[in-house]
């Protein structure tokens, strides 16, 4: 039996052009066709495919992106802010501030360019 070492996230999308070119500015990976890839080779490659259909409830699934590893409390809040407001130049929107409860530490919630969630994290 063998084991799975790659793995692709795929988008369902109506724009998957406009969704590419905006995730590979969050992660900083390539533009590829109908996808993204990490450069490093390390990171998963991401899938955007067309659908009929447009989003109507919470996604089941997101992605974090951690722009705050190894910080806390208002230093992680301001790394979390400085990336908001260059993603929002991109078309993301800012949906809300998640503060550190004691068991979780601060992230942001966030939109891409189609409504979708993702956080910073």
């Amino acid at each position: 039996m063998s084991s799975i070492k790659q793995f692709q996230v795929t988008f369902d999308c109506a724009e998957p052009e406009r969704v590419a070119r905006f995730w590979c500015e969050v992660l900083g990976y390539e533009h590829q066709g109908s996808g993204c890839v990490d450069p490093s080779g390390i990171g998963p490659r991401l899938f955007f495919q067309r659908v009929p259909e447009g989003k109507v409830v919470k996604n089941r699934l997101h992605l974090d992106v951690r722009v705050g590893i190894g910080l806390v409390g208002e230093e992680r809040v301001a790394a979390l802010e400085a990336e908001c407001t260059r993603l929002v130049a991109f078309g993301a929107v800012r949906v809300r501030l998640l503060r550190a409860d004691g068991y979780n530490e601060s992230c942001l919630v966030m939109q891409d360019v189609e409504g979708n969630e993702f956080c910073l994290d």
